[in-house]
């Protein structure tokens, strides 16, 4: 069998999926879960860019169309290992597995309910 080498691993998670935040600084309490929407994805990094969670400040600098220069808040990307998918049918954190539908294609499903998503 033949390697591809230059082939992209799949990933558990996509664009606009709903995930909580497993490790790491915003990591869920008992007092607050962390979830948010998944806005990017960086496969050759394992990283993901995710509504709300791992706000840094960036300084910016005066310029033409904004004189007045400034702080902001923005999303720093997050590692892969540490977001887990929550299942749209049931609301609740989930592990992801790979398995084919009855149309032949390879589709994520839900391990705890295992019910295909999207």
């Amino acid at each position: 069998m033949e390697r591809k080498h230059n082939k992209q691993p799949k990933l558990h998670i996509k664009k606009g999926d709903t995930v909580k935040v497993i490790a790491g600084d915003d990591k869920s309490t008992a007092q607050r879960e962390r979830t948010g929407k998944v806005l990017e994805v960086f496969p050759e990094k394992n990283r993901a860019i995710v509504e709300g969670i791992n706000m840094v400040t960036k300084h910016e600098k005066p310029s033409a169309g904004k004189p007045e220069g400034g702080i902001k808040k923005v999303e720093a990307p997050v590692h892969i290992s540490n977001l887990m998918l929550i299942d749209p049918a049931s609301g609740k954190p989930t592990r992801v597995g790979r398995k084919l539908d009855d149309k032949g294609k390879l589709q994520r499903y839900s391990k705890k309910t295992g019910e295909f998503i999207k």
